[in-house]
């Protein structure tokens, strides 16, 4: 099986990372090479621009594909579904024009210029509203065109807004909301090779943000301690061979999931209801 991944841009780094951490490392994945195995020898990985990954899968090129949502709706693929949202690289894609200039809604777009790097999702979010500007494609500085006198206005990728602030254009209305995600073509979703992928992944984003936490508790006092612990479920409770306290003080070990931003609380309300010994940890992957 072969994915697809971005081979450059801002994409590029978090994908490779995020392969790494669900344990599919590349082998003699160089710079400027095209492909690059892994350590499974069923599964490597093909670079490919993001814009033309969902081609590539639906041609057969690859199995899988990581790019971004509004790549795949620009290609306007068929036979291409999505896996799963990987939850990175979020951006939108806006209509905006010169903020002090006379469009100020959809309608005011009507018998217009439109310029963008996205003629068919502009076209898609145009007939759907039944304005019928002029599209025009560019393939670059798109937030530019207005003040050459181009375009009337534009529809454009941001994530934050500050390069459109700086080129004093406003936005109108967003056009699409796109984040990083895994796409397949339709044939091989039910692959087992295309479901252990899913699963490596889908434990890599559920361990965002979780930490794990270990500690020793005297068993008098483990349902304080449980009671403040906010888990992922209940906390897992094991007898500590040959473990005893002062005066023959029985301990137990507590391990628990906890969310990242509970951690220091959690760790005051534990310590306060008896629990010692208290390690926390990052974890790699969480599979449930």
């Amino acid at each position: 099986m072969r994915i697809a991944v971005p081979n450059k841009g801002r994409l590029h780094e978090p994908t490779i990372d995020l392969l790494e951490r669900a344990g599919l490392h590349l082998e003699n994945g160089a710079d400027r090479k095209l492909y690059a195995d892994t350590v499974d020898p069923d599964i490597s990985v093909l670079f490919a621009r993001a814009a033309d990954i969902p081609e590539y899968v639906a041609d057969g090129a690859a199995d899988l594909g990581v790019t971004g949502y509004d790549q795949v709706c620009e290609a306007r693929v068929d036979n291409v579904e999505e896996v799963l949202d990987l939850e990175f690289g979020r951006c939108r894609l806006v209509l905006a024009a010169p903020e002090d200039g006379d469009i100020e809604t959809v309608d005011d777009l009507a018998g217009k210029t439109v310029a963008t790097e996205f003629p068919n999702i502009t076209a898609d979010f145009f007939a759907d509203t039944g304005v019928d500007p002029d599209i025009v494609e560019v393939t670059g500085a798109t937030e530019l065109t207005p003040h050459v006198e181009m375009a009337d206005a534009i529809v454009d990728i941001t994530s934050t807004g500050t390069t459109l602030k700086m080129n004093r254009l406003a936005v109108i209305d967003e056009v699409l909301a796109s984040s990083v995600r895994l796409f397949g073509r339709d044939d091989v979703l039910d692959e087992p090779k295309v479901r252990e992928v899913r699963t490596a992944l889908t434990s890599v984003k559920q361990a965002d943000g979780k930490r794990y936490l270990m500690m020793n508790v005297p068993t008098e006092m483990l349902d304080d301690v449980r009671d403040v612990i906010p888990g992922l479920g209940g906390p897992t409770v094991m007898n500590i061979a040959g473990e005893n306290g002062a005066a023959g003080e029985e301990k137990v070990a507590v391990h628990a999931v906890v969310n990242e931003s509970d951690v220091f609380e959690t760790i005051t309300d534990v310590k306060r209801a008896g629990a010692s010994d208290i390690l926390v940890t990052e974890i790699e992957r969480l599979v449930e």
